[in-house]
């Protein structure tokens, strides 16, 4: 991983841990706890693929394993978010454009059960019982909508930051021959208000060759007379 993607991805896990642990644990929601760390894995690995999902659900597992208030055996969820993350990653087509927001979403929705699944399932393995007491089909189900409501504020933006970080032209572009497919980072952000700046910079080509055209055909005139 180049050294922007390192920094972003260390910049925005530890921003997604404090807020998760500070203000979304605290919160005192029924069931599971919004998984705002797992939604960050999710929009970097849909933008760096499964090698760099892989290796950022690890990192951002393993810090939440050793962060207080950590319950658990170090490694733990480290393990999960990995294979989330490296599973995420697969689904990033390759021209690196999600037409529609129901991918995502549908990703969004496997991420949460998939890492309650896996959670608890390394749990049993290492002797702890804990979502057997819970529930797990209450935590499957609060994980899911919980993650799934925020997911709309969290991963788009991730995206973005991630595309422009790589100086991908495809944050600032929509995609398509036509312009009418465009990416769902860029297409949930700029839902609402309208605003497409590639087509904006477009136009602007667009008007400064018109500009330099016409001046060309003044001076021709010019020389003809």
């Amino acid at each position: 991983m180049r050294f922007n993607r390192m920094l972003l991805s260390v910049t925005l896990v530890v921003v997604a841990l404090v807020i998760q642990v500070c203000v979304l644990a605290r919160l005192q929601l029924p069931g599971a706890v919004p998984d705002l760390l797992l939604l960050t894995v999710l929009g970097l690995a849909l933008v760096y693929g499964h090698v760099g999902g892989a290796l950022v659900g690890f990192g951002a597992g393993l810090l939440a394993d050793l962060a207080p208030p950590a319950d658990h055996a170090a490694g733990r969820y480290a393990l999960v978010l990995c294979v989330i993350g490296y599973l995420a990653g697969l689904v990033k087509p390759d021209n690196g454009q999600l037409r529609s927001a129901a991918g995502p979403m549908l990703v969004v929705v496997g991420a949460a059960v998939g890492t309650t699944l896996l959670y608890a399932g390394v749990g049993a393995l290492v002797g702890d019982t804990a979502a057997r007491h819970v529930g797990l089909g209450s935590l499957l189900f609060t994980a899911a909508l919980y993650d799934l409501l925020l997911a709309p504020f969290v991963v788009p933006g991730v995206m973005a930051l991630a595309r422009r970080a790589e100086n991908d032209p495809l944050a600032d572009s929509s995609g398509g021959p036509s312009g009418k497919a465009a990416d769902v980072s860029s297409g949930w952000l700029s839902a609402g208000t309208g605003l497409r700046i590639g087509n904006q910079r477009g136009g602007l080509r667009m008007k400064s060759v018109k500009a330099r055209a016409a001046r060309a055909g003044r001076i021709k005139g010019v020389k003809r007379l």
